[in-house]
């Protein structure tokens, strides 16, 4: 079988015999979720999603794609927490680091930009004044169409999108995902004819990014959502094995779980790849939501070395012994660079000639493994051959299944949210809603 996504426990100092009293438990976690997957109250649609994706709904996905690639230099995707995250991890782990500020004739493909992720008039100023005379497209992503922040966002630039082109031009220009059937946001794009897209009722937010809430923009950058669904399919067949043993995804789920007994109750997702910032916030969100209940749950962080080394390093080294790493590593780089040869050497670096810098960032990386080990911050690994479509649909799958095991060892349901409603209800209040 491919290992194209693996992990190594050798840092972590957990004895396998240690790890397998957790197998029964697990078998029955296995069997609890494939059992309830049909049943939509138990939002287990992701689980089969990479299989069973409506193939009329792709199709439909990949047509406005282009649509939006041939009339527009943007794509505004308007969205909050999982409605955008993960759309954003992987937009921006296979392009160009820079993609954005590339012209168009290097991109072929339209800028992505985001709002509707916060309340600050700023930086929705300064969305506008980047737009300009730019042709757009909106890309509204909401269940509900009432969330605060993508719901003043999609007012405010819908006005705009209106202004610029009247209202019947402005139609073909705006794309929404939301509930198939109802909510305010449904309502707008039935009244108004836009092209629609649904969430599925049995997927959260943070496990859409497979469905339209993720692809539309995906495949709009110029990805290929199809190399995408088949790595997660892959990752579907793959972790189909109950038995912990042989299980990668169910053994990082345990692992997890035997840390956080040991009162490791902070993971630092670790990467040595800039383009990984966006996944590590999806990954915060992920298990941040599902595992931060009642009480109990391990804090979701993360951190980019080597950059962080040099703010975050001494902590991890020897601050509070409450943490532990997972560290992404990427085996093969899609570029490299030699260090050459200097006569002077006066910044003492000939030692490196002729070295590739992927090969210094990835001694830095075991250095720092090492070194933390030590330190008695334990390190999980996992190793992805390479940062394509492909291993980003494994991973995603490999953390959405990981993430509902790891829920339920820890006694929470992984699929619900209840705290996120406290501060909108101050809100509102403090705002003068009606019925606050």
């Amino acid at each position: 079988m491919i290992q194209n996504v693996k992990l190594n426990l050798k840092y972590t100092n957990i004895k396998e015999k240690d790890m397998m009293k957790y197998a029964e438990r697990v078998t029955q976690i296995h069997k609890e979720l494939h059992e309830k997957s049909k049943n939509p109250k138990e939002f287990l649609g992701w689980l089969d999603l990479p299989k069973e994706i409506d193939k009329k709904e792709l199709d439909k996905i990949k047509k406005s794609a282009k649509k939006i690639q041939s009339d527009s230099e943007i794509l505004l995707v308007i969205g909050i927490g999982g409605s955008y995250l993960g759309a954003r991890a992987v937009i921006e782990a296979l392009t160009h680091t820079f993609y954005n500020y590339l012209s168009h004739e290097q991109r072929k493909t339209p800028q992505i930009l985001y709002v509707g992720n916060n309340l600050s008039p700023n930086y929705m100023n300064d969305i506008i004044d980047l737009i300009g005379n730019k042709d757009i497209s909106i890309n509204v992503i909401s269940k509900s169409g009432t969330t605060t922040e993508p719901a003043i966002a999609f007012r405010v630039f819908r006005e705009l999108l209106e202004n610029k082109y009247g209202l019947k031009e402005a139609q073909k220009r705006i794309y929404v995902t939301t509930d198939a059937k109802k909510g305010a946001l449904k309502q707008i794009a039935k009244q108004e004819k836009y092209t629609t897209f649904v969430i599925p009722d049995n997927i959260g937010g943070r496990y859409s990014v497979l469905t339209a809430v993720g692809l539309l923009p995906i495949a709009t950058a110029g990805i290929n959502i199809d190399k995408l669904l088949e790595g997660a399919k892959f990752a579907q067949e793959k972790y189909l094995d109950r038995n912990l043993k042989y299980n990668d995804c169910y053994k990082y789920a345990v692992i997890r779980n035997m840390l956080y007994k040991e009162a490791k109750n902070i993971e630092i997702l670790v990467s040595y790849e800039p383009k990984l910032h966006y996944m590590i916030e999806w990954w915060k969100q992920l298990f941040g939501e599902s595992e931060g209940k009642g009480g109990k749950g391990i804090y979701p962080t993360g951190a980019e070395f080597t950059t962080d080394l040099h703010s975050l390093g001494q902590y991890i080294q020897e601050g509070r012994r409450n943490l532990f790493e997972t560290v992404i590593n990427i085996k093969e780089p899609a570029s490299d660079m030699k260090i050459k040869a200097d006569e002077d050497n006066l910044d003492e670096l000939n030692y490196l000639v002729n070295k590739g810098l992927d090969e210094v960032n990835k001694k830095a990386m075991e250095g720092t493994i090492d070194a933390h080990m030590e330190g008695e911050v334990p390190n999980l690994v996992i190793t992805m051959d390479k940062l394509n479509e492909y291993n980003i649909g494994h991973l995603i799958y490999f953390f959405e299944l990981a993430c509902a095991v790891s829920g339920k060892l820890l006694g929470v349901n992984p699929f619900d949210q209840p705290g996120v409603e406290k501060y909108k209800t101050n809100m509102f209040k403090l705002l003068g809603k009606p019925g606050y």
